[in-house]
């Protein structure tokens, strides 16, 4: 379980420092060079996926409350939202007129989701970690940007591509999610 807690903690606070941090991060850039900088986050970044996805297949899980019998069904909207907010940042759409943050907020409610379908320690630290670190980066991210500009209106078909990438990319995942979790979500 320590080891996924390390890197549930690495993944944050690597995401964190450029929010947090910003002087800082721009003085370590200017002594380092941007792509040396780059190259450290991404190295950063390959170590806590390694710790998270090591640390999660060596835990053993203890129960830690009885999810709701209802959470299942709940977890498959709010996964899915998930995946259509965690790809609306990108095209234009409406989605980033309504929510600063469409894929930190889809985050949250991919960890919220999965916390209502699972009740274990492991589940606790992966999914509460993440969905906890993208409402703290909200906050950082809020906080050195400052005032919110939201961005113009746009035509309601721009809204499908995020959201049929959304689906299509929830589909493949449920489809594959026995194979690559070892949980299938729709048994």
């Amino acid at each position: 379980m320590t080891q996924l807690l390390i890197g549930i903690l690495l993944w944050s606070l690597t995401h964190l420092f450029p929010a947090a941090a910003s002087d800082f991060r721009s003085r370590l850039i200017t002594k380092l060079g941007e792509n040396p900088y780059k190259g450290i986050f991404t190295l950063l970044m390959a170590l806590s996926i390694y710790l998270i996805i090591s640390g999660w297949k060596a835990s053993i899980p203890e129960l830690v409350y009885l999810p709701p019998a209802w959470g299942r069904h709940v977890t498959a909207l709010l996964v899915l939202i998930g995946f259509v907010l965690f790809v609306a940042p990108y095209p234009p759409n409406n989605f980033k007129r309504i929510l600063r943050h469409p894929q930190l907020t889809g985050m949250v409610c991919w960890g919220v989701g999965h916390l209502l379908a699972n009740g274990d320690s492991k589940s606790l630290i992966l999914f509460g970690g993440l969905a906890l670190w993208a409402v703290v980066q909200m906050i950082f991210l809020n906080r050195r940007d400052g005032d919110w500009v939201r961005p113009g209106k746009v035509s309601l078909k721009k809204d499908m591509i995020p959201v049929l990438i959304g689906v299509v990319a929830y589909l493949v995942v449920i489809s594959a999610h026995q194979w690559l979790f070892g949980v299938s979500p729709v048994a």
